[in-house]
């Protein structure tokens, strides 16, 4: 009995320094949750009115065959995979991951009919280990990165689809809808033919009227490759946002377990605790009563 109840002092405490830890960690991804989310939304006014300049530039000039622009046969097709670099995240990693590979199971037939851009070290070896080809990889990112962190597969998968490597490039990210909640999403990224003509097709109005020099087709050669660029490192901002909070969920689950599990063995604990004691007890009444 009194072994066992060493045992059970033991787990508590091992519980209870593990729910520092978890504690501590949730209170960490609690505060750069909140960095990561400012650093979001303040990304968020220049992807906007680039898209505005952008989508302006193509509705305003006719007959322009911009490779980001026009639409080709599908013989090769990217993906761009946005997961994390280190675990205890909940289902983050996982359920993008899957939603990744579950679309290449059902779209191709041949590891020669797509390639990945992959970004963070989690979804690296999980698709290495299972022999998928990735073409660029990108590790070891901030929880705020800049755009220069990821400056090197964004340019790399924007060049190749202009080279006509990839005939068509899709990111794949966790988007943030809060710290419970982040929806594995897959959104076409280039080419662009359908993105641009969104505001067009909702009938709303070009907001203002520009003058480009030296032509609007030379201003849109520019603004083109740094428009997919800024798509995809919202889209990372936009994971790294959902990141942070499935690890602030986990951990405040991991949290709320450990304390019930410390009250479980706190209770086993103090009835072995009274049943020794009753058991002490009742030895030394039986020894009185032999005596007398």
């Amino acid at each position: 009995m009194a072994r066992s109840m060493r045992d059970i002092k033991r787990q508590i405490k091992s519980v209870q320094n593990t729910r520092q830890i978890t504690k501590a960690m949730e209170m960490v991804a609690a505060s750069k949750l909140r960095k990561a989310q400012e650093k979001a939304e303040a990304a968020r006014p220049y992807s906007q009115k680039l898209k505005e300049v952008v989508s302006n530039i193509a509705a305003g000039t006719k007959g322009i065959q911009h490779p980001m622009l026009v639409s080709r046969p599908v013989k090769k097709t990217g993906y761009i995979v946005v997961t994390s670099d280190r675990g205890l995240a909940g289902g983050y990693n996982a359920n993008i991951l899957r939603k990744v590979t579950t679309l290449i199971q059902e779209r191709h037939k041949s590891k020669d009919e797509y390639g990945l851009f992959v970004i963070g070290r989690k979804g690296r070896d999980f698709l290495r280990r299972r022999n998928y080809p990735i073409t660029e990889e990108v590790t070891d990112l901030s929880d705020t990165p800049s755009f220069s962190d990821i400056k090197s597969i964004a340019y790399a998968a924007v060049g190749q689809f202009e080279e006509g490597m990839f005939d068509e490039i899709y990111i794949c990210y966790n988007v943030f809808v809060n710290p419970i909640s982040q929806i594995p999403t897959v959104e076409r990224l280039l080419p662009m033919d359908g993105a641009l003509q969104t505001e067009e097709s909702q009938g709303h109005e070009l907001k203002a009227g520009y003058e480009y020099e030296p032509s609007p087709e030379g201003v849109l050669e520019v603004l083109l490759p740094k428009y997919a660029e800024t798509l995809i490192y919202s889209a990372i901002l936009d994971g790294k946002a959902s990141e942070l909070g499935a690890k602030m969920t986990a951990m405040g689950s991991a949290t709320k377990n450990a304390s019930k599990m410390i009250g479980n063995l706190t209770l086993t604990y103090n009835r072995a605790r009274q049943a020794a004691i009753t058991q002490e007890i009742t030895e030394i009444v039986a020894g009185a009563n032999a005596q007398s």
